[in-house]
């Protein structure tokens, strides 16, 4: 295929902040990317994950740090001068222009011949399945459509990084999980660096190679997937990767691996990932690793709510103090009912009381 990314080895950030009068949006972020590789930027609103993502983009100015390509410093550039493509979550898209135009734009831009726009544009209107839609205009397109006219129109230039500020989030649940697959091909077959905003763990999930979980400014974590998943390193990361249930106690017992708890009668043990001081601790579990008791062991609770979900049930208990625990059951519960709830150390991990 003739169609590919411009090629580049290392895209680093050094120390890049970015301030707002007397608000640090992003505080020393030092990241390094490497070809071919799909980042993903995950945090809730506020984060900096747009901000990093504008400034990488030269929307923005850094107030300090550095940005480069290989040995090309970058961040003193214009953003037409670094040739990013950028796909923006309203699309952006020339209301008045076809697909084919709007595809083409940039290429116009750089001043291509005709003939080399007209077949980069057939090969991108190819690689994005949108070869009988390339007179229409942007409104007479589905959501779906549309967002693969701006993948396209970005991808054309075969730019060395695409940038990607949360492009389905205006999409229904069904288009996101389709999109989500065809932009993880798309990827692949230009073998381009992507670095794709978002806010929804299942994205990052399931399109980065690795992830980026940042927090008023700072990444609080860099690794793969099932490192994210399996083994955050804070607290806060385990919340925003679906560890929903924080449940804290005094320190019953530890060893090198494990920390114990106590919750009313009941304990809990979890994984220990980090040291802990002083005698409190909190476990973090998924609900769906929260199950209920056959032994007559592990958390007092009572059942308020439960919803079906095809293949279980959830509910929501009220446990000692009145902590909400979420919890993951194989048969229906009556409002009310006395559980015990227990959870495979394996699965729970253990931070120390008070830490972020």
């Amino acid at each position: 295929m003739s169609f590919s990314s411009q090629s580049f080895r290392e895209l680093r950030l050094e120390g890049v902040a970015r301030e707002f009068g007397s608000v640090s949006a992003l505080k020393d972020v030092t990241l390094d990317i490497k070809r071919g590789e799909f980042i993903a930027l995950l945090g809730p609103s506020g984060c900096g994950k747009s901000t990093a993502l504008n400034c990488l983009a030269g929307l923005l100015p850094t107030t300090r740090g550095a940005i480069w390509l290989d040995d090309k410093r970058i961040d003193t550039l214009r953003p037409e001068e670094r040739g990013f493509g950028m796909v923006f979550q309203s699309y952006a898209l020339f209301p008045h222009m076809n697909v084919r135009k709007n595809i083409g734009f940039g290429l116009r831009m750089k001043g291509r011949p005709k003939a080399e726009i007209a077949a980069k544009v057939d090969e991108a209107l190819g690689l994005v399945r949108l070869q009988n839609q390339a007179e229409k205009l942007p409104g007479q397109l589905s959501g779906g459509q549309q967002q693969r006219v701006a993948i396209a129109r970005a991808i054309v230039i075969e730019p060395p990084l695409v940038l990607m500020d949360e492009p389905l989030s205006n999409l229904d649940a069904k288009l996101r999980i389709e999109m989500r697959g065809e932009i993880r091909r798309i990827h692949n077959q230009l073998g381009a660096t992507t670095i794709y905003v978002t806010h929804d763990q299942d994205e990052a999930l399931s399109l980065a190679d690795r992830i980026v979980v940042l927090r008023d400014g700072t990444i609080r974590q860099v690794g793969t997937p099932e490192e994210l998943y399996a083994r955050p390193s804070h607290l806060d990361v385990a919340d925003f990767m679906g560890y929903r249930n924080k449940i804290s106690g005094r320190v019953v017992s530890t060893d090198s691996r494990t920390a114990t708890i106590a919750v009313g009668d009941g304990e809990v043990t979890g994984t220990l990932r980090e040291t802990l001081s002083g005698d409190m601790a909190v476990i973090a579990l998924r609900p769906e690793d929260l199950t209920v008791s056959t032994d007559g062991k592990g958390i007092p609770a009572r059942v308020e709510t439960l919803e079906y979900r095809g293949h279980e049930f959830q509910g929501l208990a009220r446990g000692p103090g009145g902590i909400e625990l979420i919890f993951s059951s194989h048969t229906r519960l009556p409002t009310g009912s006395e559980v015990r709830l227990k959870a495979d150390p394996a699965k729970s991990l253990a931070y120390a009381q008070g830490t972020q």
